[in-house]
């Protein structure tokens, strides 16, 4: 029994008490429902004196960075929440950092990258060099826009781009509000590149230079929140899952999700940081 009651505390889980939740943000993000449950438990347990969201992701989609920034907005007005950027907290990896009070990053950390994406191939050229084509029957000409088998043409152009900024504008006012900034002003700095932790701190994107450490100590100078307090890490793996798979069942999800939501980029806006490949 000993042995049992080792093992389970080891894989996060308490019986009782107070403790602090941790949210481990990471790999591309997209919408999780079970994650939103969670959250939402949290966030009604009165137990669980704060929230600390650990971030290591390039981003995702607009709708699941959506999704999540706004459970954590409802944990954040019940309970303390701190965010910590590891090496990467881009695009809607930085949104849903923005109901934190507090915003830790390294001075390394690459974050900001504010902005929305919408892609996908088109290939018409090579069908036609080898002597295939392809016909779509559409109820209106912008029901196959954008389409990998012909040009998009400029109505499409138009009415994606008109997409693809209101969820921009969106996101811009996840960061406004977040930071407390004028809007104009984080559309002066959401062109869509990343920022270095010093140059966010500097540009105010952040609150300051840290990690785990300094969450928790800011958690005890500023909220009361005991240090010494456990941490929780939130799961939605099942204890049975967890038991027979362990780090390796993460690992294959994580490759999963990456891979799922790579293939379905036409289908909706991203908020992801990217680097050239040439």
């Amino acid at each position: 029994m000993a042995a049992t009651v080792a093992v389970l505390m080891d894989m996060g889980l308490s019986f009782d008490g107070e403790y602090v939740a941790r949210l481990s943000v990471s790999g591309v993000i997209t919408e999780d429902r079970k994650l939103v449950t969670a959250l939402d438990e949290v966030a009604d347990d009165p137990n669980a004196k704060a929230l600390l969201v650990s971030i290591n992701s390039p981003g995702g989609s607009v709708a699941g960075g959506e999704s999540l920034h706004h459970a954590i907005a409802r944990v954040a007005r019940k309970k303390p929440v701190v965010a910590v950027m590891g090496g990467l907290a881009a695009s809607a990896g930085y949104m849903v950092a923005m109901p934190a009070e507090r915003v830790f990053a390294r001075e390394a950390t690459l974050t900001g990258s504010i902005g929305v994406l919408m892609e996908t191939g088109e290939v018409s050229g090579l069908l036609s060099k080898l002597g295939i084509s392809a016909e779509a029957i559409t109820s209106g000409p912008l029901k196959d826009q954008p389409s990998l088998t012909k040009p998009t043409s400029p109505a499409g152009r138009e009415v994606l781009h008109g997409l693809v900024m209101d969820m921009y504008d969106q996101f811009v006012g996840m960061v406004a509000a977040g930071r407390k900034m004028d809007p104009d002003k984080v559309r002066g700095l959401a062109d869509g590149r990343a920022y270095t932790g010093r140059q966010a701190l500097a540009l105010g994107l952040i609150d300051a230079i840290g990690g785990e450490p300094e969450a928790r100590s800011w958690l005890e100078a500023e909220k009361g929140v005991s240090a010494n307090l456990p941490i929780e890490t939130i799961t939605t793996i099942g204890l049975a899952e967890r038991a027979i798979s362990g780090s390796l069942g993460q690992v294959i999800d994580g490759i999963w999700k990456t891979l799922v939501s790579q293939s379905v980029r036409i289908d909706g806006g991203w908020a992801i940081w990217q680097r050239s490949g040439n």
